[in-house]
């Protein structure tokens, strides 16, 4: 049995090696990738989306779903780790192979399709998924589940002191999807910063006259560098490759029923993830949380996905 998924995300070089493994993973049926904005603004974010799967050329296409801009978004972006196109300043051909369709559309066309079905897995800011749901109310009752790669439970941000990139730039859809009646599992930077990658990924990785490992050999080097550069780091970590394995192989992970919610008033703590953990907690669960992982095997299955993509392509 396959899982249906659809991957919202916002590319991204770390989205693009979550992509890379999940169109070619014989236990998923990606039945859309839609784009967000996030790393990059809407109109680049959804011709990565269309140049990574021009590129990977899979046995199936997904359906792209096309990104909107978000209201009261920040006016940072993550291109310093991602290159000025997001994706290590590549520009890859964007094959307009599809009519255009907003993401929040496709979703909730698919939801409606396969009602009870699809996994939602999201790499990027949650705003496609409350905008759907918004629209139709009705949906939250068709998913399956939504993971979440994002927010912090007991680490610091990534983008400010206390916020991870995805929460920090839509904060109110955020809350929105944490309110929501769904299913949902949050991987946070708590398990995702643990899983870490040296320059020697280079030589694991699928060859270069392969379509993933032109794609792969093409983003890496930059996300190295910009992680020595920026971040004085010698490794980098793989968010969303990360949560895709908490998707496929959750038991590598440790969960914990938690209330969670999501500031979107603060000065200083836009988009941080607030859990109630006190020993007498008011607020009702509403997610499973990540608070620990098996690192080593998820960077081994992060590496043994990659690898069975390029034997695909």
């Amino acid at each position: 049995m396959t899982r249906k998924v659809i991957i919202d995300c916002d590319p991204g070089i770390d989205d693009a090696v979550a992509i890379c493994m999940a169109l070619f993973d014989p236990r998923l049926d990606v039945l859309a990738i839609t784009a967000c904005a996030g790393t990059v603004d809407s109109d680049q974010s959804t011709a990565n989306v269309r140049g990574i799967v021009n590129l990977l050329d899979p046995p199936r296409y997904p359906r792209i779903g096309a990104a909107s801009p978000c209201e009261d978004a920040p006016v940072s972006d993550d291109t310093e780790l991602h290159g000025p196109d997001g994706l290590a300043g590549c520009k890859f051909s964007d094959a307009d192979r599809q009519q255009r369709h907003p993401s929040d559309k496709v979703i909730g066309e698919l939801l409606r399709l396969h009602p009870g079905q699809i996994t939602i897995v999201c790499c990027g800011p949650l705003t496609n998924i409350a905008r759907a749901f918004s629209r139709d109310p009705g949906l939250t009752e068709l998913v399956d589940k939504v993971v979440i790669s994002g927010g912090t439970y007991a680490h610091g941000g990534n983008v400010t002191p206390a916020a991870e990139s995805n929460m920090h730039f839509d904060p109110k859809s955020a809350r929105e999807i944490f309110a929501s009646a769904t299913t949902k599992s949050l991987v946070p930077l708590d398990v995702t910063e643990e899983v870490t990658f040296g320059v020697d990924l280079l030589e694991s990785i699928p060859k270069k006259f392969t379509r993933a490992g032109d794609l792969l050999h093409r983003i890496l080097p930059f996300a190295f560098r910009a992680a020595h550069e920026r971040l004085g780091r010698e490794s980098i970590s793989l968010y969303d490759p990360t949560a895709l394995i908490a998707v496929l192989e959750p038991d590598l992970f440790k969960w914990r029923e938690m209330a969670g919610d999501v500031e979107t008033q603060g000065e200083l703590t836009r988009g941080a993830t607030i859990f109630d953990r006190r020993i007498r907690h008011h607020w009702q669960f509403n997610m499973e949380v990540a608070i620990d992982v098996e690192a080593n095997e998820v960077a081994e299955r992060v590496v043994r996905g990659l690898r069975y993509a390029g034997q695909q392509t």
